[in-house]
């Protein structure tokens, strides 16, 4: 399905075009500012990772999913923040993900103490260049993502444990050792689909049971007829962004 068919073009214009380039790379993201933005106030942001369908170079498709929830007249009244979008070009991930295609769902694992991939690395010191705004709150920068992007988030936030408020993964996976690192410091709503037979539910529960086992205390969604667009299932909670929000930084 193409994006035309899921992005108005009233919500794709709340998002401006942006470049974050470090040395000789460049990030492509889209950046939607709070409604009425006053640099003298201080706002959430919210960095949203898509999914591999979504990666390219058009700086657009990666506003498919999501970016309507939080474009919403009424979610931009109630819940003011800056979103940011960035995209993944086509042949990188966002997390170190050594996959095997030859069955569904995926066969994939998350090596860890490696280096991230530059679009990973691009995403983290875009957060850090914007985390350092006068009108951005520090204590409520919330990551989350979908499918590629809800390991992107697990692997976000095992590299920067301190960073985040609260992280959000959708039909995700990650490596249960890693979460050892964040357990304590970022809570996390982890959603997936019990049919999914693209990402196996196995990995976001196994993912749980890790952050459980280090001491956290996670959300856990599984939607017992959804298969891999648990997406839907996800922004359509009315906790969605009542939850994200509630989490403010210790």
């Amino acid at each position: 399905m193409g994006t035309a068919n899921l992005l108005s073009a009233q919500h794709e214009a709340l998002y401006s075009k942006e470049l974050y380039i470090n040395q000789s790379d460049t990030l492509q993201y889209r950046l939607m500012m709070p409604k009425d933005f006053d640099d003298s106030k201080q706002y959430p942001v919210i960095l949203f990772l898509h999914g591999a369908g979504e990666r390219g170079s058009d700086n657009k498709a990666q506003l498919v999913h999501g970016s309507k929830l939080f474009a919403s007249e009424e979610n931009r009244t109630h819940f003011p923040a800056i979103v940011i979008f960035p995209q993944c070009p086509k042949n990188s991930y966002w997390a170190n993900a050594q996959i095997d295609r030859s069955s569904n769902p995926l066969k994939i694992e998350f090596p860890l103490d490696i280096e991230p991939t530059k679009p990973l690395n691009l995403v983290m010191q875009l957060m850090d260049e914007i985390s350092t705004k006068p009108y951005v709150n520090k204590n409520k920068i919330y990551v989350g993502g979908l499918s590629m992007g809800g390991m992107g988030t697990f692997e976000m936030v095992y590299r920067k444990p301190q960073f985040f408020a609260a992280a959000i993964s959708i039909c995700g996976a990650g490596n249960p050792e890693a979460t050892k690192v964040y357990a304590k410091t970022t809570p996390f709503w982890v959603f997936h689909g019990a049919n999914d037979n693209v990402v196996n539910p196995i990995s976001s529960v196994n993912m749980v049971e890790g952050i459980l086992k280090n001491g956290g205390k996670p959300s856990f969604t599984l939607y017992a007829n959804d298969n891999h667009n648990s997406w839907d299932s996800a922004f359509a909670e009315p906790q969605f962004l009542p939850w994200l929000f509630s989490n403010i930084k210790q």
